[in-house]
């Protein structure tokens, strides 16, 4: 199966360990691709809406252009044979947007839910911030209140990348499989 050019869409909140967790999964598999969503906001060069705790109508409007080219590369990459790991905060009423964005299916959805405590450490402890004006607890409680349960959901608290890597390969053809 893992053999089979599909999408690995990774989400979850800043700081869940989806970058690290993302590169690690690609490294793994044989012709993969590792896509950072995020890449597409920091191409903007000028006139870039940031995201903040209050979202501008501009902000929503580059954040779903974000989607959209993430979704469109997703499926371009599968197209010429490719396994491929999208990375990317999509959460809420977003995921299931995101999830019909992407053309190809199979599509296997993975959700980093790590205790906002382990998250607040992570966020602590890089040299990016994500969160500025967000308190991290209030932001992760938004998204488990707020974010439908698709796809195989994972509490990585305890876990190193490398683990849960190795339960992403076990679990996620059974649990996250889309379409």
């Amino acid at each position: 199966m893992w053999d089979t050019p599909t999408i690995v869409l990774i989400t979850g909140i800043m700081a869940a360990g989806k970058s690290t967790v993302a590169e690690e999964l690609a490294r793994r598999l044989p012709r993969s691709v590792h896509v950072r969503g995020d890449l597409f906001r920091r191409m903007v060069v000028n006139g870039r809406a940031e995201m903040t705790a209050e979202l501008s109508e501009e902000a929503w409007r580059q954040l779903r252009l974000r989607y959209d080219l993430a979704a469109q590369t997703a499926d371009g990459y599968v197209e010429a044979g490719f396994t491929v790991v999208l990375q990317d905060v999509v959460v809420g009423p977003e995921l299931p947007a995101m999830v019909d964005r992407i053309r190809h299916r199979p599509l296997l959805v993975v959700v980093l839910a790590p205790r906002p405590e382990v998250v607040a450490a992570r966020e602590q402890a890089r040299p990016k911030t994500g969160y500025g004006d967000w308190p991290v607890v209030d932001f992760d409680a938004g998204f488990r209140a707020d974010t439908p349960r698709i796809g195989l959901w994972l509490d990585t608290s305890e876990q190193t990348p490398a683990q849960t890597v190795d339960e992403i390969l076990g679990r996620a053809w059974t649990e996250g499989r889309i379409g």
